[in-house]
C-alpha cells in the first residue's frame, strides 16, 4: 500500500486578497490527485489565526465572497525535529503532520516572503518560490528595479512614501495622463485607481494608502495586455505557457482590469493563445524567463505584459497567481497541453525535489 503525501492546502490570511485566496484553494483541492495526495485544509482568517480549513463553501456564489471563519487554533511546529506536525493550540494534540505546504496565499502575509519564511523556519517543503523571490515580486518598487538591471523594459512610475501624497510639477509631466495609482504591494487590482483628471488623484493616493504603507503611481501604457505562466519541473527546468490576451479589460465600469472585472463581472475574456506574431510570442517567452530568473523564483510565477507599438513591456510578476476556476495561469497551462491536475502535481513534485 502506497502512502499518500499530504499536502497542507493554505489559504485566506490578512490581506485584502483573503476571499481570492479562498477561491483558489477551494479549486486546488478540487484538482489535486485524490489517489495520490491527501487533503489537510489549514484556513487562516483575515485576524491572522490558523484554524482547520474546509473543502466547502469556498466559491463566489451570487457575488458572495468567501471567508474563512475561526474554529480550534491551530500552529505549526517550528522545530525541524518535529517537521510538519500542525498542533491544536488548547489541547496541544497534534491536528496533522503533512509533507508539503501549498501556501495558497495572495498578497501581504502570504505572498511577500512572510509565510515562505516561516515555512523554512520549520523546514517543511512549500510549493512556490522562496523568500527573496517572493517578497521582492511583491514590492513592484523592487520587481522594477530588478527586471530594469536585466534590461527588461518596464512601465514609468513614481514612488510615494512615509505618507507623502503629491507629485511635482516635472514628475506629472514625465508621467502625463491617465496614471494608475496603486498600493505597491498589493494584488487583484484591490486599491488601484485611474486617474484621468489631478484633480481626482488625491482621493486615488489615499484609496492605495489604505492598503498599503508606499504607493506606486504608473503612467498609462496603451497596448494589449498579455498574461504567461512559467512553470518549473523537478529536475529545475522551465516550461513557459502559450500567452494570453484579454479582451475587454477597458470595457468595465472601473475602466480597468480592476477586482470586479476580475472575478464578478463577465466582460473580460480571452483568446489562448494570443493571435500574436510568432516572433512577438517568443519575445515575450525569452521575456517571462528572463524576469523569472531574475526574481529567482521556483516552481511557478505569472508573467504580465504590455504590447506596445514599440513591442513588450513587463507590468509585474506574480509568485501566486490565482487559481481560481477563470485565473489564466491554470488556463494557459491547459492550452499548453499541461491539465490543471498535472500542473498541481508538478508544482507539489517540484516542492518536494528540494
Amino acid at each position: 500500500m502506497t502512502t499518500k503525501t499530504r499536502v497542507a492546502v493554505l489559504y485566506g490570511g490578512r490581506s485584502t486578497e483573503h476571499s481570492v485566496s479562498c477561491v483558489s484553494a477551494g479549486a486546488i483541492m478540487d484538482h489535486l490527485d485524490a489517489d495520490k495526495y491527501e487533503i489537510v485544509p489549514i484556513g487562516i482568517t483575515r485576524e491572522g489565526a490558523w484554524t482547520p480549513g474546509t473543502r466547502d463553501g469556498l466559491a463566489i456564489v451570487d457575488g458572495q465572497l468567501p471567508q474563512v471563519r475561526m474554529g480550534d487554533e491551530l500552529t505549526l511546529s517550528l522545530n525541524p525535529a518535529t517537521r510538519g506536525q500542525i498542533h491544536n493550540v488548547t489541547t496541544g494534540q497534534v491536528h496533522a503532520t503533512v509533507d508539503v505546504v501549498f501556501p495558497v496565499l495572495h498578497g501581504l502575509f502570504g505572498e511577500d516572503g512572510t509565510v515562505q519564511g516561516l515555512l523554512e523556519l520549520a523546514d517543511v517543503p512549500y510549493v512556490g518560490p522562496g523568500v527573496l523571490a517572493s517578497a521582492a515580486s511583491m514590492d513592484k518598487e523592487f520587481t522594477k528595479k530588478l527586471m530594469v538591471a536585466e534590461g527588461l523594459p518596464v512601465t514609468p512610475e513614481v514612488i510615494l512614501r512615509g505618507g507623502r501624497t503629491e507629485l511635482t510639477e516635472a514628475q506629472r509631466h514625465e508621467l502625463g495622463l491617465p496614471v494608475f495609482v496603486k498600493p505597491a504591494r498589493g494584488g487583484s487590482s484591490i486599491g488601484i485607481s485611474k486617474v484621468s483628471d489631478w484633480a481626482d488623484f488625491q482621493a486615488a493616493v489615499e484609496l492605495a494608502y489604505a492598503n498599503d504603507s508606499k504607493v506606486i503611481v504608473e503612467a498609462e501604457v496603451v497596448g494589449q495586455e498579455v498574461e504567461i505562466g512559467v512553470l518549473q519541473y523537478p529536475d529545475g527546468s522551465l516550461f513557459v505557457s502559450v500567452p494570453a490576451l484579454l479582451n475587454g479589460t477597458a470595457d468595465s465600469e472601473e475602466g480597468f482590469y480592476g477586482f470586479e472585472t476580475k472575478y464578478l463581472d463577465d466582460v473580460v475574456t480571452a483568446s489562448i493563445p494570443a493571435p500574436l506574431e510568432p516572433a512577438i510570442v517568443e519575445q515575450l517567452k525569452s521575456m517571462a524567463l528572463t524576469a523569472f530568473q531574475a526574481c529567482d523564483c521556483k516552481g511557478l510565477s505569472r508573467v504580465d505584459f504590455f504590447i506596445t507599438e514599440e513591442g513588450p513591456v513587463l507590468n509585474e510578476i506574480n509568485t501566486m497567481p490565482g487559481f481560481t476556476p477563470i485565473s489564466m495561469y491554470p488556463q494557459v497551462f491547459a492550452a499548453s497541453g499541461v491539465s490543471y491536475e498535472e500542473l498541481l502535481d508538478t508544482l507539489v513534485s517540484t516542492a518536494l525535489s528540494g
